[in-house]
């Protein structure tokens, strides 16, 4: 849905991100950090499938470590990333270190084992898109959507052993499945051993309906909300829209190697 990933792009701007390959000092083992939106053209933020899969196909190592922390983006990119993913030769393996929602689960599922963090999160959901246009322009986007769905239900029942109605509940009501759940329902094969906090803390996830609350700190002072009211605070002054450097740069390596 265009609007939603917009949304997560500009409530994530301060967000901490990163996409980027670390190879071991062996060589035989690789890291692959996606810690960003999944996006169909990163000119102006997130990951787009042209710079994963390049990445991806440039990784000889016979083990690929694929840290994700994304709470997803656009479906058909994040389809053509799971791909490469499962038509690479190397093993993959999958370790969910925060966040994998909506379409960055399916890059977790493509992997041959998924690892998730005791405090990490894995959701699914209904394809969503915008339409505009007459009745019949709307019905046909109507009719993609639920094709959509259905090829989601497929991957994720492949994947889980868990029944197509199960899954297709699931989707419909967002389903948000704790570190244990995930494991349990089998989207993924096992929790990560230590207790670190979650890394999903990082992220606004304000564009999806059900997400987790973040507690607040132990020590957090709280705010009196009679004084709110007596004392509203002003709007800060607007800021000037900012860009993405480091996805500008990484678009502008991948034009040279085209």
């Amino acid at each position: 849905m265009p609007n939603r990933i917009l949304q997560l792009i500009n409530d994530n701007r301060q967000s901490p991100r990163r996409f980027e390959v670390v190879a071991s000092a062996s060589g035989d083992e690789a890291t692959m950090y996606l810690y960003d939106v999944i996006v169909s053209d990163d000119w102006y933020g997130g990951v787009s499938p042209q710079t994963f899969v390049q990445q991806l196909a440039q990784i000889s190592a016979s083990t690929i470590h694929l840290r994700i922390n994304s709470p997803g983006g656009d479906v058909f990119s994040a389809r053509a990333m799971e791909q490469a993913i499962r038509e690479h030769a190397s093993t993959v393996v999958a370790h969910v270190d925060g966040v994998a929602a909506s379409a960055a689960s399916f890059l977790a599922i493509a992997c041959d084992k998924v690892v998730i963090a005791e405090g990490g999160f894995f959701m699914i959901h209904n394809a969503s898109a915008l339409a505009y246009g007459n009745g019949g322009d709307l019905r046909a986007t109507a009719d993609l959507l639920d094709k959509v769905d259905a090829t989601l239900v497929t991957s994720y029942a492949n994947k889980t052993g868990q029944t197509a109605e199960d899954i297709a509940a699931w989707m419909d009501a967002e389903t948000w499945f704790t570190a244990s759940e995930a494991v349990e329902k089998g989207f993924a094969d096992e929790v990560a051993s230590g207790s670190g906090p979650s890394n999903a803390a990082g992220w606004n996830l304000s564009a999806y309906s059900n997400a987790p609350k973040v507690p607040d700190a132990p020590n957090a002072p709280r705010s009196d909300p009679a004084a709110q009211q007596l004392a509203p605070v002003a709007p800060p002054p607007a800021e000037p829209p900012k860009v993405d450097i480091a996805a500008m740069r990484r678009r502008l390596e991948l034009s040279t190697t085209l």
